[in-house]
Formats: C-alpha cells, sequence, structure tokens
C-alpha cells in the first residue's frame, strides 16, 4: 500500500449518470465521460454562465436573444471568450441528433475555464433533455408561494450565472409545501422575481413587474412580454411591487423562455381569480414559437 495514498475502506457504490449525450469543449460525449476538471473555475467556484433554451422541431427558439445575453455577461464578467455562437449552434444541432430530440430543453453552459493558462478559454457544454419531462403539467395555472427567506441579488443577480444555491434552496422550499415555484422577495418585503421565473401582478387595469433595477434577471420571455402586453393595449408598468400587494391582485403570472406564460392559480393556498391576460399572452408566446421554428434563424 502506498503511505501517501492509503486505500479508501467503505468504497461507495457507483454513481448512475443521466443516460444521455453532452457536447462537451468541441466533443460528444456520454455518461461518466461527460467530467468537467476540479481546476475549472466553474467546478470550483461557479463561476459559470448558462441560458436555457427552448427547442421546437430541432430549432432553438430566440436563439440569438439568449446568446447576446451569455456573450454580453460573459464580457462584463470578465470570462474568457467563449465558443462562437454559429459554432455552439452546430453543437447544439449535433447533440439533438445524438438524443434523438425533436422538442427539447438546450442548456449551453460557460465557464471562466482553468487559471494560469493563456491563451485561456472557456469551458463550454450543452445538454439536452426532453420538453415534456419540464413543462410543468398544470393547464388551470401553478401554485406558488413566497420564500420565508429574505433574498438579495447583488450585482450578479442580472446575470445567469450556475452559482444558484439561494435559487435551489427556495425551490425546495416550494416543493415541501407542495408549491410549483417559490417567489423570492427583499428584506424589505418588496417582490423581486421567482427561483427560474420573471413575475407580472394584474393589478386593476395595470400589468406591472419588479423592475430591472433591483437586480433581477433580464428574461428574454420578460422582455417579450412587456412588448406585447404593451402592443395588446395594456396598461404596462415596470415598478416596484410590495409583497402585501399580492394578497388583492387580480391575476398573477409567470414567465420564462421553457414554461412561456403560466398563471398563478394559487398563491400561499389563495385562489387567484383572473387568468384573462396571462391567457392572451400564452397565445401570443404559441404563434411566437412556430413563427420562430419556421423562420429558422
Amino acid at each position: 500500500m502506498n503511505a501517501r495514498h492509503p486505500a479508501v475502506r467503505g468504497a461507495r457504490p457507483p454513481v448512475r449518470y443521466p443516460d444521455r449525450v453532452v457536447w462537451m469543449d468541441g466533443r460528444l460525449l456520454g455518461g461518466a465521460e461527460a467530467a468537467i476538471s476540479i481546476f475549472d473555475r466553474g467546478a470550483r467556484d461557479g463561476e459559470g454562465l448558462f441560458e436555457t433554451v427552448r427547442v421546437s422541431n430541432r430549432h432553438p427558439v430566440r436563439w440569438t436573444t439568449h446568446l447576446e445575453r451569455l456573450v454580453l455577461s460573459a464580457a462584463e464578467l470578465g470570462f474568457p471568450v467563449p465558443a462562437s455562437p454559429s459554432e455552439l449552434r452546430t453543437a447544439l444541432a449535433a447533440t439533438l441528433e445524438a438524443n434523438a430530440l425533436t422538442d427539447a430543453v438546450a442548456r449551453v453552459t460557460v465557464t471562466r475555464g482553468v487559471p494560469g493558462s493563456r491563451p485561456t478559454r472557456s469551458g463550454a457544454w450543452i445538454e439536452v433533455e426532453p420538453l415534456a419531462a419540464r413543462l410543468w403539467n398544470a393547464p388551470s395555472g401553478v401554485t406558488a408561494m413566497v420564500s420565508r427567506v429574505a433574498f438579495t441579488p447583488g450585482a450578479l443577480g442580472r446575470h445567469k450565472t450556475t452559482s444558484r444555491l439561494a435559487y435551489a434552496l427556495a425551490r425546495e422550499e416550494a416543493r415541501a409545501v407542495g408549491a410549483d415555484e417559490a417567489l423570492l422577495a427583499s428584506a424589505q418585503g418588496e417582490l423581486l422575481e421567482g427561483t427560474v421565473t420573471n413575475v407580472f401582478v394584474v393589478i386593476g387595469d395595470a400589468c406591472v413587474t419588479p423592475p430591472l433595477a433591483s437586480d433581477i434577471l433580464p428574461g428574454t420571455t420578460r422582455a417579450w412580454a412587456l412588448r406585447a402586453a404593451a402592443e395588446s393595449g395594456l396598461a404596462v408598468a415596470e415598478r416596484t411591487i410590495a409583497v402585501r400587494e399580492l394578497a388583492t391582485a387580480d391575476e398573477l403570472f409567470l414567465t420564462n423562455a421553457i414554461q412561456g406564460v403560466v398563471s398563478v392559480a394559487r398563491l400561499e393556498g389563495r385562489a387567484i381569480p383572473g387568468r384573462a391576460v396571462a391567457a392572451r399572452l400564452a397565445a401570443l408566446h404559441a404563434q411566437l414559437i412556430e413563427t420562430d421554428a419556421r423562420a429558422r434563424d
């Protein structure tokens, strides 16, 4: 036995890896092969960025919008130059084909790579999974709760980083009470966002959402919903929303790139009566997906 490397007693059972193919730094890999170095700053320190993209008929919906956000965040946060959008698009197509998927959820992740090497290139991988497995099965609306833990996004809140522990803990809090989503609020009682969604509240004739100045994520579907609502003749506003206002909200809905626009049917056990605005926007978003898939940008 090597004294420097003593045998480990009570070896753990082998890990069961997902049975799917991943594109990683230029190669298609499966299962245990898809591994990242412990020296990569994404693994060591959570220094990574990602985009989650809906794929319809093998077409990534609003691909350019997602990649623009990724590239801008990488530049602002000092990441090495990531793979080009065209290279990632080609890699996504290969990953979808390798997994025999047509409608999917794709996650594109880049990291700050291994420090100390020059020139440094960011690490990158793409993973895909069936769309149906990720969609909320709630045709009448989802249930939500307000996290009991005060949330402070900070300056990084407006970037989609891989440092997700605070969000993951809030989602576990929601699951513990049978809710689909947890809404996050500041210590001052200011509504911010969901763990994986942006939040819209209909109060009277106005459709309002928390402002980006609160350091929330500038969601791609959030931006689309603001434009679509205004073009539909609705009064739209970005303003601070107190959590207490939710008690008298006429309607509450959530947005993200995968779910689209989803009504909240119950919040903290209270039924939310309205569905009209969310239903209108959901129908428009479905049209957007169909049109975008046909355009194949």
